[in-house]
């Protein structure tokens, strides 16, 4: 499965499971449409509690990653879809403050920072082939 969980890491599990659907997505291997596990299965495969995996779709869903129907459960939203918003874009900013301010107190310049992001984009990039 294209999923894993540490349940040994400081990492909520329901957070783990948005950032494994989120890699599936940016690598390539979850294309729109593509219809993730139904969370009573997905949590019986993962060891882990339905309300853990209810919780991941439920904030997939909030950032539109996903839409969840019914009849289909959870699908993966088009690239369209999926496009960052002004909103989003802010949201992303507030992410990335404590991590910048980290960086500035260990004395990373911006091109050092620029160059750590870099190369961890090339990383994502790269397991998508």
């Amino acid at each position: 499965m294209w999923m894993e969980i540490n349940f040994e890491s400081e990492t909520p599990i329901y957070t783990q499971l948005v950032q494994a659907v989120m890699k599936g997505i940016a690598a390539g291997e979850l294309k729109a449409g593509d219809a993730l596990p139904s969370v009573r299965s997905l949590a019986g495969d993962l060891g882990v509690n339905m309300l853990t995996v209810n919780k991941a779709y439920q904030q997939l869903k909030q950032e539109g990653f996903i839409t969840i129907h019914r009849k289909k459960g959870a699908i993966i939203e088009s690239a369209e879809a999926r496009a960052a918003s002004e909103g989003q874009l802010q949201r992303m900013a507030e992410k990335m403050y404590p991590i910048m301010l980290e960086s500035i107190c260990r004395g990373l310049t911006l091109e050092d920072f620029q160059r750590l992001s870099a190369t961890v984009y090339h990383q994502i990039s790269i397991e998508k082939e």
